[in-house]
């Protein structure tokens, strides 16, 4: 398929159907841990609307009706539990990103699964400040949806090493509010060691500054580590990080009165 794939998602502890709005691997960022292969800098393509309903009636009645779960899928996980748009760079950066929602609701209507999954959109939230993008943001909350909202860093040094773009942590935090204040919203931090060494206490600080700015707005935080091997020329640079590591700092996160879910 061109625009929807399955998943069995650790995070969303059952399986994800993507919708991938960026089929030509193209993003506004370049994380250095970002599993796509042949990532360029840029936005998304036109989307074939019809053929994006297609796919994913088609996916929805086999993951509904078909053998799919019972062949593919670990027992303990075979439910639906979201459509998320995600894919192969920032799906927010299509132009059809807002026609492209009102096709998935009208499925997840079509098959009764409005109210009953999450629809998620995952975010560098880059885009946020265009009208398109928080209409759509809008309808997503009104399908019962929530947003994961990348912040992987507390510095504008370190948004640059990891995310590859040039931001101000301010801008971040105002983008933050904004996104929380018309849909649920989370954050999600990817952690990792890079050249063998875990993020620094100044920089877990200044993370954490960040996070004390905005957990009034946050529905709470993911902290995951690197599941999948990265694509990017920084790989041999990066590795996991111990799951006691991801506890500590889901403690100090919780000390700030913050709801936390890891997976390692």
């Amino acid at each position: 398929m061109t625009y929807v794939y399955p998943v069995v998602s650790r995070r969303a502890g059952g399986v994800s159907v993507g919708i991938n709005l960026n089929p030509n691997n193209a993003c506004n960022w370049r994380c250095i841990y970002c599993q796509v292969p042949n990532l360029t800098r840029g936005g998304a393509p036109s989307i074939d609307l019809a053929l994006l309903e297609i796919e994913l009636r088609t996916m929805l009645r086999e993951l509904l009706h078909g053998e799919f779960m019972s062949l593919r899928v670990p027992e303990d996980s075979r439910r639906i539990e979201d459509i998320a748009f995600s894919g192969n760079g920032e799906p927010t950066s299509s132009r059809d990103f807002l026609p492209a929602i009102d096709v998935v609701t009208r499925l997840m209507d079509e098959f009764n699964l409005l109210g009953r999954i999450k629809l998620r959109l995952i975010t560098n939230g880059s885009l946020i400040g265009k009208p398109a993008v928080r209409q759509g943001i809008v309808r997503l909350s009104q399908a019962n949806g929530e947003v994961w909202f990348k912040l992987d860093a507390g510095t504008r040094k370190r948004i640059a090493l990891v995310n590859g773009a040039d931001i101000e942590p301010a801008s971040v935090i105002r983008r933050l509010n904004d996104c929380s204040s018309i849909c649920a919203t989370w954050g999600q931090t990817c952690c990792f060691a890079l050249d063998g060494f875990a993020p620094s206490e100044m920089e877990i600080a200044s993370w954490l500054d960040v996070l004390g700015k905005v957990k009034e707005s946050l529905e709470g935080v993911h902290l995951y580590g690197l599941a999948r091997h990265s694509m990017q020329a920084e790989a041999p640079r990066l590795a996991c990080l111990p799951q006691a590591w991801l506890e500590k700092l889901a403690d100090r996160v919780r000390q700030l009165g913050l709801s936390v879910r890891i997976s390692p």
